[in-house]
This record gives structure tokens, sequence and C-alpha cells, in this order.
């Protein structure tokens, strides 16, 4: 008997400590932290190449209150092998995700990102403008 006891005050502890620790750090899908933070914006942005070398021709320039960001890259740039790379404020997260390399070779249509702040209850989308350098 005792030892059901036992055994039965050790599951509710484990199972009060998972709980309390779950409410402590809440974690999204992803597996990141959610924190208090309602701050939702990009800071800073790169493009970089093929041979990871960037291809902008000068710092990109971000827009918050429309939410672009515009960069020119040099001419002859591959738009269709190009590794975007955002900078978030503290505890954002992008949506979609960058995995790899990315298309941005039709600049009739420009991609957009969304950011997603670290309460998880803001989302801002921006649109990645692309202007090709003149010959």
């Amino acid at each position: 008997m005792r030892k059901h006891i036992n055994i039965t005050g050790a599951l509710l502890l484990m199972a009060f400590v998972w709980t309390a620790c779950k409410k402590d750090n809440p974690i999204d899908e992803d597996g990141l932290l959610i924190t208090s933070r309602a701050e939702c914006y990009v800071s800073s942005f790169e493009l970089l190449g093929t041979d990871f070398v960037t291809v902008r021709t000068k710092t990109a320039t971000i827009d918050t209150t429309a939410k672009t960001v515009s960069v020119t890259v040099m001419f002859g740039t591959d738009l269709k092998n190009l590794y975007p790379q955002f900078t978030l404020a503290q505890d954002c997260k992008l949506d979609p995700k960058i995995t790899g390399r990315t298309d941005f070779s039709d600049l009739a249509n420009p991609r957009e990102y969304t950011v997603v702040s670290g309460n998880r209850q803001v989302r801002k989308t921006y649109k990645v403008l692309i202007t090709v350098q003149p010959r």
C-alpha cells in the first residue's frame, strides 16, 4: 500500500512540475520561446548569391511604416538563386521560414515575408522589392 502511495505521489509531483514549467516557458510549434514582447519589425536585410557573397549595391532600405524592404542588386545577378537574410526584433520569427535558395525573379510580384512578434500576437507582412542596377 505504501508503495502505491509513493508512486502516486511521485506522478502527481511530476505532473505539477511539468505544468508549472509549461506556464513559465511556453514554446510555439517551432520550439521557440514565446515571450511578452510585442515589437515586430525587420531591422536589417542582406541578400547573398550562390557564393554567399552579397549581391546588393548598397544597404537595403527598410520602411517599417510601409512594410517594405527595398534593395538594389548588381546587374547580372541570378535572381532565381538568392539567399535572403533578415535580422528581426528580439524574439520575433519569420514566416515563411527561409530554408535555402529563394527565387526573386518575378519582380512584378515581390516576395512577402511575415514577421511574427515574440508574444505571437502581432504579425506584419513585408514586401521585398528588388531593383536590378542598370548596366
